[in-house]
Order: C-alpha cells, then sequence, then structure tokens
C-alpha cells in the first residue's frame, strides 16, 4: 500500500504542478517538505486526515491515491505545438503526467472490454520539405480518407474514427496541443475548451499535431520551419486548394469581416489563417498579408472570443466517454469503477447518470 500510495502521490502532484515545498507551504508547514518526501519515498504513510487534505491541494478524488492502474502508460516522441505552446518545465511535466494518467485509464478501459479495433492511420511516403510538399501530403489525405472538396464537419470525431485516441485535458492557456506515441497507438492530447475558446484554434492544433504523426522531415529541420509546414499542412486540410482559389480569387487588396465569417462559418478556419491560406496560394502579397494582420490586431480580435463567426461543431472527444457507459451497460465495471475512470467523484458521475431502462 505505501508504494501504491507513493507512486500516486507522485503522479498527482506532477499534474498539480506543485513541489513538494509548495505542498508543505499549502499545508502551514504542518507536515515538513522532508516528512512528503518520505511519502514519496514509501517510507512513511500519511493518516486518513492528511490524505483528505492531500487529496483537496492537488485536486484528485481520495481514491486516486489507492488506485493503481492496471495498464502502464509511456510518452514517447512527444510532440508540443510549439511557438505558441509556451510551457514552463513545471507546467509541461503537468501536462505530460496528466496526458499518461489519462491514457491510463483509457487503454484499461479498452482491455476490460476487449476491444481490438483496427486504426487507419495516414502513412505519407514521401519526405515533406516545402509547403508545396506540405500541401500534396494534405491532398494526399483527403484523397485516402475520402475527404473530397467539402468541409471537415468535426475534426476531432474524424480522428477518432480513424483510431487516433484523443484527450482533453486542463491545461494553461498557453498549451493548445500534443502529439506522442504509447507503443503502437498513436495519441492527441489538446486544451479542454473554455466558452470563450475559439473552436476553430482547436480544429487547427488537433490537425497540427496529425501533421506530425503523419509526416516525415528532412533530418536536421529548425523545429520552426517543421511547424511552419504542420500549419500548411492544417490550413490545406481545412481549407483545400481548388476551394480556396474559387473562393478568394486572385489579386484582392482587401478581405471584409462579413466575407471572412462566410468562410470561417463554413469551412471552421480561422481569420490569420485564411490570411496565411491567401499568401501561400498567391492570391495576396506580403504587404497585404502584413496589413491583414495589423488590422486584425489592432481590433484586437486575436484575442478569446473576439474573433467574430462560428463554426457549429463539438470538437471534442467522445469515445473514452462512450466506453465508460458501455462498460457499464454490460455490467463489466460498477458506478465506482466507473467514476474512477471518468476522473470524477462517484456523487459527480452518480448526478451525471440517467439511465433509461
Amino acid at each position: 500500500m505505501e508504494n501504491i500510495f507513493a507512486n500516486r502521490f507522485i503522479a498527482a502532484r506532477k499534474m498539480a504542478g506543485l513541489s513538494l515545498q509548495n505542498i508543505a507551504d499549502r499545508l502551514g508547514n504542518v507536515v515538513s517538505k522532508q516528512s512528503l518526501n518520505k511519502y514519496e519515498q514509501g517510507k512513511m504513510k500519511p493518516d486518513s486526515d492528511l490524505i483528505i487534505t492531500l487529496s483537496t491541494i492537488l485536486n484528485v478524488p481520495v481514491d486516486f491515491f489507492f488506485s493503481e492502474p492496471a495498464v502502464s502508460v509511456e510518452l514517447t516522441n512527444v510532440d508540443f505545438r510549439k511557438y505558441s505552446s509556451k510551457l514552463s518545465k513545471t507546467e509541461q511535466e503537468a501536462v505530460e503526467e496528466k496526458a499518461k494518467e489519462a491514457f491510463e485509464r483509457y487503454f484499461e478501459l479498452e482491455n476490460i472490454l476487449n476491444l481490438k479495433e483496427p486504426a487507419s492511420y495516414f502513412e505519407y511516403p514521401n519526405i515533406v520539405s516545402n509547403a508545396k510538399e506540405a500541401e500534396e501530403a494534405a491532398q494526399a489525405l483527403r484523397k485516402e480518407w475520402d475527404l473530397g472538396y467539402d468541409p471537415i464537419p468535426d475534426v476531432v470525431e474524424m480522428l477518432e474514427d480513424k483510431g487516433y485516441k484523443v484527450v482533453e485535458i486542463e491545461a494553461p492557456n498557453s498549451f493548445d496541443g500534443l502529439k506522442a506515441d504509447t507503443g503502437t497507438q498513436r495519441v492527441i492530447v489538446l486544451r479542454k475548451s473554455t466558452p470563450d475558446d475559439n473552436i476553430v484554434r482547436k480544429r487547427f492544433t488537433a490537425l497540427h499535431e496529425l501533421a506530425h504523426h503523419a509526416l516525415t522531415f528532412p533530418e536536421g529541420i529548425e523545429p520552426k520551419n517543421e511547424e511552419k509546414l504542420c500549419h500548411v499542412f492544417a490550413s490545406a486540410l481545412l481549407y483545400p486548394e481548388d476551394m480556396a482559389r474559387k473562393d478568394l480569387h486572385k489579386g484582392r487588396f482587401h478581405f471584409y469581416q462579413n466575407e471572412l465569417v462566410l468562410i470561417k462559418e463554413r469551412w471552421g478556419i480561422s481569420f490569420s489563417a485564411i490570411f496565411s491560406r491567401a499568401l501561400l496560394l498567391g492570391i495576396i502579397n506580403d504587404y497585404v498579408y502584413k496589413q491583414l494582420n495589423m488590422g486584425y490586431r489592432q481590433r484586437k480580435l486575436h484575442e478569446p472570443g473576439k474573433e467574430p463567426g462560428r463554426f457549429l461543431s463539438r470538437e471534442k472527444p467522445v469515445r473514452f466517454e462512450r466506453l465508460i457507459y458501455l462498460s457499464l451497460g454490460k455490467e463489466l465495471i460498477s458506478v465506482n469503477e466507473a467514476a474512477y475512470f471518468a476522473g470524477t467523484s462517484v456523487w459527480r458521475f452518480r448526478e451525471q447518470m440517467q439511465p433509461l431502462v
């Protein structure tokens, strides 16, 4: 029991982004940093009152400390969305620990259900070293996945249907997303949305992480250039070249807000991504592009919730939640176990349950 508590205490502390000294301070130094360190080493065990207090400080259910996951997950080949995800080392560690814990529950539940569903990962065979090649990769994916020239109704749902495991976690606004491997599984982690979030940014992030999974870049490529190519791939998937040229036309000097809203609401792509798309396709020149972005920022449209227009899409991973209710329906797990998998308390989970029969 000591070792289980020690491992879970370490995981909870990392997910909370706290040091041992931070926890000692929040406890009013009733328990020293040295004593907390002994808990992590399995040399001491806190009493029940202290465990309840620690669960409050670390924002996990009490049961978390004693429920050792049946599946161990290691995240490899981790790629954060750089130049937008500006995380401290502690914040990055917290994000990875939360992702690891979420996928441990995810894969444990799949084992309980004995699911062996094959994935249809997109593998682009060519090295992508420039924007033209990234565009070609996006065209190849649309063809392979039979997307045609239509808007993608729900990017996250599409990825889940193809076998990518997608989870959302609570994270700072400076985090957008990451991709990683867990053995043979390809996973994507997104920040849980807030009411002010622009859903089209989440769509773009999910496809950006797909690019990191699907594309091969030249050896030694600068990270910044790799990120730009992932941006091109994501934009080209959201707004195919032929349709963008048809909508935008060439040689223009202005975009009007109402026009941008119409494009955004049809294709699920942000104003700034439309500007980048128009520049890449030669529809506008560098000067017009800079002027558009200056006007965009002067109107503060880059701030959360300020860009007009709304794309009607959930962009929320739902497969794992469906598996929880499926397991309950098959009576493979109890309500208490379902709450553990959902990462919430039993009473809160019971509030959400509405059995029909």
